[in-house]
This record gives C-alpha cells, structure tokens and sequence, in this order.
C-alpha cells in the first residue's frame, strides 16, 4: 500500500512546493492502491503546498443540464410524461451540496474539505482549499464556463501550475481559456441548467463557446516538446507538472495555427426542448 509519506516525497521531487497555487486533474486508480485513498492523496498534496499553498480541482457538474449527455443518457428510453417528471425532480446547482459528476474521487474529496471553497457556476465550478481560495472561485459568471469571468483566468492570474496526476493533456482545462483567446471565432451554442435564485428551482439559459476538446492530446504533445514540462512518478502514476501561463499562452498560438479551418459563426439559442442537438466535452454539460 501507498503510504502518505510516500506520497508527499513524490509530490515533492515533482517540483510541488509550500506557497505553490496548484490546478489538480487526477486519477485515483492511477496511483496504485493508497492507504486511505483520496483523503491521502489530497492530504499529502496540501501537506506539500502548505505554508501558503492552495489546491484547487475542477468538480464541474451535469446531472443539473439538460443539454448535456449525462442528461441524454438519464433520459434515453423515457416516455415525454417521464421526462417531464425527471426534469421536474432535477435540483438546482448548490455550490455548497451539489456532488460533482465525473471529476474522480480526488476532486470530490477537496470539495467537502473543511474550508474549501467553490465557484458558483452550475456547469464548469471549480472547488479551492488554502490561501488563495476565496480569491480564485470568486466571481464565475453565469455565461461564461472556462474564460475570462471564470477560475481558470484566476488560475493565470495566480501563475498556477497545473498538475496531471495520471491522466492525459486530453483532460488539460487550462487550454479550454485559450479557446476564448485564440483569434479564431468558435461556433457558440446554448446551454441549460437548473438554478435557485432565492425562489427556488427555475430553468436558466444561456450562450456560450461550444468548447471542444478533441485536439488537446495533440495540442500538449506539442507543448511537451518545449521543456516547460517536469515529468515523474506519484506512487505508480505517470505524472506531468508545468505552469499554467505557459500552457494557456502555448495553447493559444497552437490554436491560431491549428483550428483556422474550423471557424464557423455562431448558433441561435436553442429551445428548451431542442437538447440533444450539440455534443459537448464531457467537462462541460
């Protein structure tokens, strides 16, 4: 079994330090078997970052959409009155309560830490324990998912680094706010999502860039070669750390050059009852 202390000595000879502002896309299971699972792992990682330090995760949420595929698939198979009746039973986004979907057992277990703090949008939040928490989650805007009104530019303010602990630039968040840097125009589509506004759940919509992350594998490859990248072990995990400027700044001239055929103008807001007619990042509802 992986221990605590193990951990911490990896984190550590990755480059991890007290002070840090870490970004954290994890697999637990990549790791090997940890004593204590995620609540080790996250322990021995803020164990590293302290004094100063702050963790953040994405504990981004879909089973609140209904333009998203965990609500396709919910649905699928389901009479017009059961829909109506599971759309009527959906509850609203609370950023204190809501369990994330999809984000790993890590990013859950950050989001329930004593302290920890969360941003307010009901699709992309991100969750952040340690000194620059507050300052991080603040101000996410109900239109805007992963750019400028959004953590993941706090991130950049920060000078972030981001963390892959076990997984693929493929789940790389940071290089979805160089979607919204980049000189190319992306398509935008509609998005929804249940809320509570102090009265309680209502359906709101919204536009914004239908992000796409089917070329982010590609995209790090190419911003591996630039020597930005610290590559090691974190218990039996393959493991990548790198500055989360880079990467945004990187990723946006990557894009300039790579995504040119792929403009196109935006899209109408859709209806209420027109979901299913846009596939999304799995990050994203």
């Amino acid at each position: 079994m992986i221990e605590h202390d193990r951990l911490r000595r990896d984190f550590a000879a990755l480059g991890i330090g007290a002070g840090d502002v870490v970004l954290a896309h994890t697999s637990l299971r990549s790791l090997g078997p940890v004593a204590g699972g995620a609540a080790t792992v996250a322990a021995a990682l803020l164990d590293v970052l302290a004094p100063g330090g702050t963790l953040a995760v994405n504990t981004g949420t879909s089973a609140n959409s209904d333009t998203s595929p965990h609500y396709r698939r919910a649905v699928a198979g389901m009479t017009a009155e059961e829909i109506a009746r599971h759309r009527a039973a959906m509850p609203a986004y609370d950023p204190d309560h809501t369990p994330s979907t999809g984000m790993g057992r890590i990013s859950e277990h950050v989001r329930t830490l004593p302290g920890a703090r969360r941003s307010a949008h009901p699709h992309t939040s991100f969750a952040a324990v340690g000194a620059r928490a507050g300052e991080i989650v603040s101000g996410h805007a109900f239109d805007c998912l992963l750019g400028e009104r959004s953590p993941l530019a706090r991130l950049y303010d920060a000078d972030a680094r981001v963390l892959l602990l076990g997984v693929g630039y493929d789940t790389c968040t940071a290089f979805h706010l160089a979607e919204y840097r980049f000189s190319g125009v992306l398509p935008r589509r509609s998005y929804r999502a249940v809320v509570d506004g102090g009265h309680g759940p209502v359906w709101r919509e919204f536009v914004d860039l239908d992000l796409d992350s089917g070329d982010f594998a590609r995209l790090g490859a190419g911003f591996e070669r630039t020597g930005a990248v610290r590559r090691g072990r974190v218990g039996a995990a393959d493991s990548r750390l790198f500055p989360l400027r880079a990467a945004v700044d990187y990723a946006v001239a990557w894009l300039g050059a790579h995504r040119q055929a792929r403009r196109a103008p935006d899209v109408p807001l859709v209806s209420a009852h027109a979901q299913g007619q846009h596939e999304v990042h799995p990050l994203v509802p």
